[in-house]
């Protein structure tokens, strides 16, 4: 499985919490590891230490008889190896006539004793229990002498066991109290470094609300105080958003003046075409047929450059005023059709849209409907989740085949007045804002138009 495209989506904190977070369980095993073998191998030398204790105390009790026998004192300095049983026992062996010692506490015992070894050398080991698989363990320390007394001379070897049993618990006590330590000096480190990520990036949480507050139109721009290394940032942002804001009023501004520059030429020479008095010529109705298109291509993409499309920007816009607007100039002009217009739009509902765009949009399929309406024309706009839905229908004839609507410039009916380009006006605008647009017939016989909006 390829993690990457969601190691990419993880955010800045969680990558820093995470990071930190085994940088530092690394470290504190690595730590609490290197204690725990430094504390062992101290316990253990510290045991070795004492066990050639034990030995050097039976070499000064030691003594050899005249049958060259090894002659041990009744009473030890170790009080240990004359209590039976007590963990600490001792074993003297002599290779020379393979005598042995061995103190009251292994009666009745089969410890490990070491009985052979150089003379001078000392052997510490870790031994087994022979006897029991219980996995019971002795620490042994020996140590071999050549003992000369009278000119009698033996070969002696000291050996020491003591129960690890003890040895372990220490160290089990201390691996406890190590790794508890360690674990609540994590958990606080953890705590403190999620302090120090929130403290550290709350710059950037609050940019992100900036960014949002902009998006929603609830302020004009970024206004903050942030740190040096993004204050960089949130300047370029500002920039960028102004020179957005003016780049789309004057494109507005350029358009509108093109259109009031084309349309007075455009308007003279129809003048000069209809007092002309020869307009039944081919030549004057292939002038006029060319003035009329020239006329719909100027309206059709002035209407497609003026769409300016999702705004991320755009602050939110009420539609039912928009809405109230349209219908009221609506009513005046086609007062002679009486048309009643039923608008449903909860007074509530703001949607992110320029407001040029909504009346573009609106404007045009409600006019289309007030041309071919017989008596009512109804608008009803809703939003459900993050989609705006707006229905339009009307009683008049309905389209008779609404795929073929999805070309430019088609007209129902030529008798009717208009450039045929109101649906094409419209398309393009609701594709520029991610939405789908279609055409059907209504219930009652008329035309219904939908459309789906999606939020940018």
């Amino acid at each position: 499985m390829n993690f990457r495209p969601v190691m990419d989506r993880l955010s800045i904190r969680v990558r820093l919490a995470w990071g930190g977070a085994l940088v530092l369980v690394v470290f504190l095993a690595g730590a609490g590891w290197s204690v725990q073998q430094a504390h062992a191998d101290s316990v253990l030398a510290s045991r070795y230490a004492n066990l050639r204790t034990v030995v050097y105390l039976l070499m000064a009790g030691a003594e050899l008889d005249a049958n060259n026998a090894l002659v041990m004192p009744a009473d030890l300095a170790e009080p240990r190896l004359s209590l039976p049983a007590s963990g600490l026992y001792a074993h003297i062996t002599n290779t020379e006539t393979a005598g042995e010692w061995r103190s009251a506490s292994a009666l009745g015992l089969a410890p490990p004793f070491e009985r052979t070894g150089a003379a001078g050398q000392w052997r510490y080991a870790t031994l087994p229990d022979p006897v029991r698989a219980s996995g019971k363990r002795y620490l042994s320390a020996s140590y071999g002498v050549n003992w000369s007394v009278n000119a009698r001379t033996a070969t002696l070897v000291f050996s020491v066991l003591e129960d690890a049993r003890q040895f372990d618990s220490e160290l089990a006590a201390f691996q406890r109290t190590l790794w508890s330590w360690l674990a609540a000096t994590g958990i606080l480190l953890l705590l403190a470094q999620s302090l120090l990520l929130r403290w550290g990036l709350a710059p950037l949480r609050r940019m992100t609300l900036e960014i949002r507050a902009v998006e929603s139109g609830q302020q004009a721009r970024m206004t903050g105080r942030y740190p040096a290394e993004i204050a960089g940032v949130t300047e370029n942002l500002n920039v960028l958003i102004d020179q957005e804001r003016a780049r789309q009023t004057r494109y507005k501004h350029a358009l509108d003046d093109l259109a009031h520059s084309l349309k007075t030429p455009l308007a003279v020479m129809r003048s000069m075409l209809a007092d002309g008095g020869n307009s039944d010529t081919p030549l004057s109705q292939q002038i006029a047929t060319e003035v009329a298109r020239i006329d719909d291509i100027v309206v059709h993409q002035l209407g497609r450059a003026g769409a300016s499309g999702a705004a991320r920007f755009a602050p939110p816009l009420a539609l039912a005023p928009v809405l109230a607007r349209i219908r009221a100039s609506l009513v005046k002009v086609y007062a002679d059709k009486n048309l009643t217009f039923t608008v449903q739009c909860p007074p509530g509902l703001v949607w992110r849209i320029d407001e040029g765009d909504a009346f573009e949009m609106l404007g045009n399929l409600l006019d289309n409907a007030a041309k071919w309406a017989k008596s009512a024309v109804v608008v009803h706009v809703m939003q459900e989740a993050e989609r705006l839905h707006i229905r339009i229908t009307d009683d008049g004839p309905g389209f008779s085949d609404p795929q073929a609507l999805k070309g430019r410039r088609i007209r129902l009916d030529e008798n009717v007045p208009g450039h045929g380009i109101g649906l094409s006006v419209v398309r393009d605008l609701v594709s520029s804002h991610d939405g789908e647009l279609t055409l059907s017939r209504a219930d009652e016989g008329g035309a219904r138009v939908d459309i789906e909006l999606r939020k940018a």
